[in-house]
């Protein structure tokens, strides 16, 4: 059960006091939605790293019928194969195809030779799969999928593009212990755009631990600004914010105040 639920601008917020807890209420509202929608098929977007781990098991424990579910990728490293042990299609591979065997998983070809081609081909399958359920996590400097403050655009023309990995993102990377060195870190990736995350008809963001806590209160009272992209998240009327105890403490240190 939540400790505290507040609403910050469009933001339903749900504070619990381990990640796990967070992780297992995520889910559930996950598969409450996907129960709801029209019984054909349900298009999810999934988020990766290890924030999501406590997704994951939550998942474990739900009746989803995933015969019902298409996968989608949120993002992937620019140049890097699928079984690179930081690919994110290894990621989304292992935790999510091979265990809940989903009717389809799309993934993005990060590798692809021709990769402005890839992102129009991605693009274009997002045009004709609206999603409905997007699991959409908060980076370290307040990104969304690789929409780093440098980069990000709330009025992005495209739905998929190339982008730079500023300096603070690969050290998350590094932190997370998916690469052995900042210079194995690439320094592009391919990504949704804010706007094609802004798209999901549900956006369910589930951000544990301290290491996220300034990020994320940057997101709920700072400005709506690129300098912090998950703030535009606010504005987003179908939006459940899970919150571990740490991930929520400068948050509720300044809201209280």
């Amino acid at each position: 059960m939540a400790v505290q639920e507040l609403k910050i601008g469009s933001i339903q917020v749900k504070i619990f006091p381990t990640k796990e807890e967070l992780g297992l209420a995520a889910a559930q509202h996950a598969a409450e939605v996907i129960a709801k929608l029209a019984p054909e098929s349900v298009n999810i977007l999934f988020a990766t790293g290890t924030s999501q781990f406590p997704l994951v098991e939550g998942l474990k424990k739900q009746d989803i019928d995933w015969q019902r579910v298409h996968g989608f990728h949120l993002d992937e490293y620019k140049g890097i194969s699928p079984d690179h042990p930081a690919s994110f299609r290894l990621w989304l591979r292992e935790r999510i195809d091979q265990q809940f065997h989903p009717a389809a998983f799309n993934y993005i070809q990060g590798d692809a030779p021709d990769i402005e081609a890839e992102c129009q081909r991605y693009a274009a399958l997002l045009k004709e799969n609206p999603i409905d359920v997007g699991f959409i996590g908060i980076g370290e400097n307040g990104h969304i999928a690789f929409n780093d403050p440098p980069v990000a655009d709330f009025q992005d023309k495209q739905l998929v593009k190339v982008v730079e990995l500023d300096e603070a993102c690969r050290k998350q990377q590094l932190g997370e212990g998916w690469f052995p060195t900042l210079d194995d870190v690439p320094r592009e990736a391919v990504t949704l755009t804010i706007p094609a995350i802004m798209s999901c008809k549900t956006i369910i963001s589930v951000v544990p631990e301290a290491r996220k806590a300034q990020a994320v209160r940057d997101a709920l009272l700072g400005p709506i600004e690129h300098a912090c992209p998950a703030s535009i998240l606010r504005t987003h009327p179908g939006v459940t914010l899970y919150l571990d105890q740490e991930s929520a403490s400068l948050f509720l240190r300044d809201f209280e105040k």
